[in-house]
């Protein structure tokens, strides 16, 4: 009997093994839109499928977006993965297989998509996968630089740098501080009309924009805001420092209110990326230019397109083409210009008589073409002046009244992306070749060339003080 016992236990025990799962062998886990799905979209998807391009309708920026679909239906049905439109252009079922002009993705990453809509398609809480980082970066080579402002008293020099910004002396004696963000490239930098606030605007290419804005005095980061899915572009504060205006590559405008880093306003008046923007000297118009080559007029309160301030004709057929570059006179209502074809045009915001096609009533000048599409542009601080630079390696400056060159600044090796005029007659010019060089206006004589950023140095903890 006890033999009996002995061997139904046994078994028993052995059917138990046979049944059940082993040690450790727990059912997979399900598969995150967050943290699996949406890096797949972005890094194979993202750039020909987003807002400013939208191929096929479809944007995949955002899970919202995705479940949207485009023009050719929903990308997914929920449960069915055999049924959904983004499996069958995935394994090439359907025609064009996707990512278009790529290899495919590899069975694993498909696999992902087929188990996540098998498993509902849902959308899983996001996880901040872009942590503010804690320490400054190191640098082997100084990198390209795409930003340069001044404080309004002169005494500190912005400079974008990777995942920071750096502030000097005016002089470049000194490294001040770096302030260290989230952001990947910086293309923009701001100082608020009253000095307290420095913008930084920018983000990491085809995975988020940011707004980042930095308490100067105790080299503080106030508030960083993601914006979109792009990297951000030509920062600009109103007269009074109540709002911040940035433009996007989704076609977009918008401005913060700095007080609470909300967006008052979203302006869709271009067909392309916006890469500047200037408020007028009441805060209640609003200039942007274009990749589409439109110089646009809106009304800051209502977000609604005024008017076209360049020419009708040439800018709807390509003659002036793409803009990259804008800049308000400092104390009138007066914007100069510029990008792909080279020559800077100054215009009033008050257009002399009514809208008419092929009429360029606003256009108050011409200055001489340059030798190379124009990246940035910049009046002097008393606005006599305008400062022109870009892909000739040169920075020219011309008489505001007259558009007369008055001086040549040299030495630069590669383009010129940043310009920033310092009260008493100096300008900082930085490109490609990753150096800041400080010059006399009237001479253009150079006066210091320098590294902005510690070659080969420790990490520093964000905000650090050098001194």
């Amino acid at each position: 009997m006890t033999r009996l016992f002995g061997l139904k236990t046994t078994f028993c025990l052995l059917l138990s093994c046979l049944l059940s799962p082993a040690r450790g062998d727990s059912a997979e886990p399900r598969v995150s839109f967050a943290r699996q799905i949406h890096p797949i979209l972005a890094a194979k998807c993202q750039g020909c499928h987003q807002s400013s391009l939208s191929s096929g309708g479809m944007v995949v920026s955002s899970y919202a977006d995705f479940k949207k679909g485009g023009r050719h239906g929903t990308p997914f049905v929920p449960g069915k993965p055999d049924e959904s439109l983004v499996m069958k252009h995935l394994t090439g079922v359907a025609e064009p297989r996707m990512p278009m002009g790529m290899d495919p993705l590899p069975d694993g990453s498909i696999e992902l998509f087929r188990r996540w809509i098998a498993e509902g398609a849902e959308e899983d809480a996001a996880e901040d996968t872009d942590p503010i980082p804690t320490e400054a970066p190191r640098y082997l080579a100084s990198p390209v630089i795409t930003a340069l402002a001044f404080s309004a008293d002169g005494r500190i020099l912005a400079v974008s740098g990777n995942h920071e910004v750096l502030l000097h002396r005016p002089d470049g004696s000194e490294l001040l501080a770096r302030l260290v963000g989230r952001s990947e490239r910086v293309h923009a930098l701001a100082f608020s009309p009253d000095g307290k606030l420095l913008a930084a605007v920018g983000g990491s290419p085809a995975r988020f924009g940011e707004v980042q804005l930095w308490e100067v005095e105790g080299r503080r980061l106030r508030r960083a805001v993601k914006v979109g899915s792009d990297t951000l572009f030509g920062a600009a504060f109103s007269a009074d420092g109540r709002y911040l205006a940035f433009g996007c590559p989704d076609k977009t405008v918008r401005i913060f209110d700095v007080a609470t880093s909300e967006e008052t306003r979203k302006m869709e008046n271009h067909q392309d990326w916006v890469f500047a923007t200037e408020f007028s000297v009441d805060g209640k118009r609003l200039v942007s230019v274009s990749r589409d080559h439109f110089l646009k007029l809106s009304e800051v309160a209502t977000g609604a397109f005024l008017e076209n301030l360049n020419l009708l004709t040439k800018a709807t057929f390509g003659g002036q083409g793409e803009l990259y570059a804008l800049s308000r006179h400092p104390t009138k209502d007066i914007v100069v210009a510029a990008g792909d074809d080279r020559t800077p045009r100054i215009y009033t915001l008050h257009r002399p008589r009514a809208i008419r096609i092929d009429d360029d009533s606003c256009l108050l000048r011409e200055l001489e073409r340059q030798g190379g599409a124009v990246e940035v542009v910049r009046f002097s601080p008393d606005g006599a002046l305008v400062a022109v630079g870009g892909m000739a390696d040169q920075v020219n400056i011309y008489a505001a009244e007259t558009g007369a060159k008055v001086a040549t600044l040299t030495g630069h090796k590669g383009g010129i992306y940043a310009l920033a005029f310092a009260p008493g007659g100096r300008i900082a010019t930085a490109g490609f070749d990753g150096m800041v060089r400080i010059y006399q206006v009237k001479t253009g004589t150079l006066e210091k060339a320098f590294v902005p950023v510690p070659l080969g140095t420790a990490a520093l903890r964000t905000g650090s003080r050098l001194r």
